[in-house]
């Protein structure tokens, strides 16, 4: 099977242990492709995927298109790490008969760095770091947690995770979200906050953990952000359409919040330093890591590989549209 991989930014899959699983499966050799950067051009990846049977796609770096699938006539099945999600239409594939299987992640890494994100924003760790580096000594107050008020929007599988981060640093914890996700928090001993305008105001750290979708995108509004303290800390480890179109930014430059920390953007990969929100002092960015590193790549590949295999051997698994399979 000629299987091509994109978007391995690190050039990192062909030295994970799970990639073993593709040298030889069941003595049988696959021509593997992996390219390491990234391109959005149609041509270019309709040239990239030329003759591919199948297609490895690390979470949503590519987005495959109607208009793409027409110039890949050999393209028989997309194994996609995590979810599926609005990046493939899922629709033309099916209707083409390109099945798509998907995954699951684990939350801890996309935890793990919020927390550290927020750790690292509230110290100045960066910009003290930056100064020494540079010949210089201390330059920022820092501001401890403990006593502070986090706000976490969204009580799922991360935002659960963080929650209990800052409970034992000893933060005061309040969640906003939908009913089903406060009433989770609430039976698990967090407090809820009043009203969403008192979760804004009144929070020194505010955390955003909401899935993508149509009723989520722009939810959080220049108003919502305006509101916070002159002291406060907003961070987004979950998607950049959460935010209103330039609302962070226009917020950031009226003092409220006085700092933000992103791991996260519109458009990606960010190159060139071409984002509003780089190169500012009251701004922590990250090129979207949180769930980059080994142990959830793993994961993440070593399942989409296992589900690539299972539809060579006439076994499919894991499929967003097994409908597809009737197309044959």
């Amino acid at each position: 099977m000629r299987i091509v991989i994109p978007d391995d930014y690190q050039d990192c899959v062909r030295h994970l242990d799970c990639f073993a699983k593709l040298a030889a499966a069941h003595g049988i050799r696959h021509d593997i492709t992996i390219f390491n950067d990234s391109v959005t051009d149609l041509d270019a990846l309709a040239a990239r995927f030329a003759g591919a049977q199948a297609l490895v796609l690390i979470r949503e770096r590519t987005r495959i298109t109607a208009s793409l699938l027409d110039r890949l006539p050999d393209l028989k099945m997309i194994s996609q790490t995590a979810k599926v999600s609005g990046h493939i239409d899922l629709a033309a594939c099916t209707e083409r008969g390109i099945a798509v299987a998907e995954g699951s992640g684990d939350p801890t890494s996309t935890a793990e760095l919020t927390w550290a994100l927020i750790m690292a924003s509230r110290r100045h760790v960066l910009a003290e770091a930056n100064r020494l580096n540079n010949g210089r000594w201390q330059g920022f107050l820092g501001q401890q947690l403990r006593g502070q008020t986090i706000g976490i929007w969204g009580y799922g599988r991360i935002g659960k995770l963080v929650a209990g981060y800052a409970r034992a640093f000893g933060m005061n914890v309040w969640i906003w979200g939908r009913t089903g996700s406060m009433t989770r928090a609430q039976a698990d001993g967090y407090d809820i906050a009043p009203t969403r305008e008192r979760f804004f105001s009144d929070s020194d750290v505010i955390s955003v953990h909401l899935r993508l979708n149509e009723e989520t995108v722009g939810i959080v509004q220049q108003m919502d952000l305006t509101a916070m303290k002159q002291t406060a800390l907003f961070v987004n480890t979950s998607r950049a359409e959460l935010v209103a179109p330039s609302a962070l930014t226009a917020a950031l430059d009226a003092g409220r919040p006085g700092f933000a920390a992103v791991d996260v953007y519109e458009e990606e990969p960010v190159l060139g330093a071409r984002h509003p929100l780089l190169n500012r002092e009251n701004v922590l960015c990250t090129p979207h890591i949180g769930y980059v590193e080994r142990e959830n790549y793993e994961l993440y590949l070593g399942t989409a590989f296992d589900n690539l295999l299972a539809y060579a051997a006439g076994r499919p698994v894991n499929l967003a549209n097994p409908e597809a399979l009737k197309q044959k």
